[in-house]
């Protein structure tokens, strides 16, 4: 028995660091959308308790690294599971790039296992065991749109914005999170308006929210990596409505709401960047209720 899961990508609309908290991590505040860039999770039910991992790109680790991995043999130990299973991850989204492809394909796993193991665990458990792994991924397990808070797995699920196209550029590097976060300066940082980019999003106003875009992590992310900062200034250029670094980056993105516009920047990045992408943002995720 085999079945495929979809695992979106997601940006950051803001991105803000409050401070440091007492275990280390940072706290933060920031609104996620998914996009419809995604990797494609293959489960294959196993006769025997092995859990494998094939992936498509070389530079991914195919082993108990792998936060796939994890998600399985967390619900295999969890609920007793006497099967195993093969995942064979079709990776569309770029690594290390702050659009949480390692969370989203251990999101889709939790998804996909339920269904393939029948463990009847609810969309709110599979996000609870989530957060065991990764900040990003109870996010990752609804998708959709959210205000995250604490490390990122506090959640508030608000409307999606409206419908408009997301030009993705990667530039040829991977961002490390941890120096990104070492490199913080907390007491200057440029901090979003969160509230006022969800009003925006809940009024549907598409160039409120455009205009309120931010990201805290950009300035110590343009200091070690000066390329995101020069790639950032050229997709301004362009002429997008709304310019963004995701996450810790490097990933920038561009919102648009004419489709003409997002092809010619799509394309005049194109010929600039090896990893240039040109998707819908994915407006509801997957509900409570399911």
């Amino acid at each position: 028995m085999q079945l495929v899961e979809k695992a979106p990508a997601k940006i950051n609309l803001t991105l803000d660091v409050i401070g440091k908290r007492p275990d280390g991590y940072h706290e933060v505040e920031m609104v996620m959308t998914t996009v419809d860039l995604a990797d494609r999770i293959h489960l294959t039910l196993r006769n025997d308790r092995a859990i494998t991992v094939e992936v498509d790109k070389g530079f991914v680790p195919g082993n108990e690294q792998n936060l796939a991995y994890q998600a399985a043999k967390l619900l295999q130990d969890r609920y007793a599971v006497n099967s195993g299973v093969h995942i064979y991850i079709e990776k569309n989204i770029p690594v290390s790039a702050g659009l949480a492809g390692g969370s989203t394909d251990a999101a889709a796993t939790f998804r996909g296992l339920n269904r393939l193991w029948n463990l009847d665990a609810s969309i709110d458990e599979l996000a609870e065991y989530g957060a065991e792994i990764g900040s990003d991924v109870p996010f990752c397990v609804y998708g959709g749109t959210a205000i995250a808070r604490g490390r990122g797995e506090k959640l508030e699920h608000i409307p999606s914005p409206p419908p408009c196209w997301v030009v993705l550029v990667k530039p040829p590097m991977g961002a490390s999170t941890k120096d990104i976060y070492g490199k913080l300066d907390l007491k200057n940082l440029k901090h979003p308006d969160t509230g006022a980019v969800v009003d925006a999003i809940r009024e549907r106003n598409f160039p409120a929210i455009c205009a309120g875009l931010g990201n805290a992590m950009e300035d110590a992310t343009f200091g070690l990596y000066p390329e995101v900062k020069s790639l950032k200034e050229r997709v301004k250029s362009f002429g997008a409505d709304g310019v963004l670094m995701s996450g810790s980056g490097p990933t920038v993105y561009a919102l648009l709401q004419n489709e003409s516009r997002a092809e010619r920047i799509y394309n005049g990045l194109k010929g600039f960047v090896e990893q240039v992408f040109m998707v819908r943002l994915l407006g509801s995720g997957h509900r409570h209720d399911r």
